[in-house]
């Protein structure tokens, strides 16, 4: 086991490399790096497909939007499925991805409390607090304490254990549709791509990009980020009212995230949609 010192004074104690994390993301890497030799039109529009499908609507509309923050409401089967698309996602089950985020806004950027504090540095928010994992953020029985609404639903328990699991099936679907190509570019390279965009909102959004409110920690908006991740970029609005369910709040700050939400709630799917408050909204 290697030793990591994070570089921040206040922060000295020692976390371990989990080397069967390294393995697992350095095989996915390699593996999309296969791309250009699998290269077709329909298996790269799988890909920016299912990238849309699990990375804007099953982890910035379910995980996040929803499970989260719970900005908005809508039927139990629905939030199942959405749950489902963001476990298909490849960035870990809903029980660990709310409890880890609910921890990154109860103590943003603090050292110790927060996940992947970005004064740890840029690449220690983007990934390398994966690979170095501190036990109360990955350990079940620690980390589940902070979603008790979703730990008491057995599937959603079921989905946290066995999420890695579902990209069996995926992969078995989009063989039968496509060949190789479509798993190297509908698996490995979609898991990729999504999993640095998600990424990005932990790192490059602490760094770059204008505030428009002042919150007590370094949170920006960065349009390209949005751009990147259906909205979720806009980062700055989310930290000063983390329960809105919109997150492009100005006309210019695109949000496909949003856009979908209204649609349910058009369709009557999603209720008691959470607003900018008016005075702020229209400022911009």
């Amino acid at each position: 086991m290697t030793s990591f010192v994070p570089t921040t004074p206040d922060n000295p104690k020692p976390v371990h490399l989990n080397w069967w994390a390294v393995l697992f993301f350095a095989i996915v890497h390699g593996l999309a790096l296969l791309a250009p030799w699998f290269f077709s039109w329909s298996a790269l529009g799988v890909a920016l497909f299912l990238h849309w499908l699990f990375g804007s609507i099953g982890i910035c509309l379910g995980y996040h939007r929803l499970l989260s923050h719970r900005s908005f409401q809508v039927p139990q089967w629905l939030e199942y499925v959405l749950a489902f698309i963001g476990a298909l996602a490849l960035q870990g089950g809903p029980i660990f991805w709310v409890a880890g985020h609910r921890l990154h806004h109860a103590f943003t950027e603090d050292t110790e409390k927060d996940p992947y504090s970005a004064k740890r540095g840029f690449w220690w928010s983007h990934m390398l607090w994966i690979f170095y994992p501190h036990p109360e953020f990955f350990d079940y029985d620690r980390y589940q304490r902070f979603a008790p609404d979703l730990t008491r639903f057995p599937f959603y328990r079921w989905l946290n254990r066995y999420f890695l699991l579902l990209q069996i099936p995926l992969a078995i679907l989009l063989y039968i549709l496509g060949g190789w190509s479509f798993i190297v570019y509908g698996v490995f390279l979609r898991a990729v791509l999504l999993w640095h965009s998600t990424w990005f909102i932990n790192s490059v959004t602490h760094v770059w990009g204008y505030r428009t409110f002042e919150v007590p920690d370094n949170s920006r908006n960065l349009w390209w980020a949005a751009i990147l991740t259906y909205g979720e970029g806009w980062h700055n609005n989310h930290h000063a009212y983390p329960h809105v369910a919109k997150a492009g709040w100005r006309w210019w700050e695109i949000d496909p995230t949003w856009w979908a939400i209204s649609l349910l709630k058009t369709l009557g799917l999603a209720q008691k949609v959470i607003m900018p408050p008016l005075q702020t909204a229209t400022k911009g």
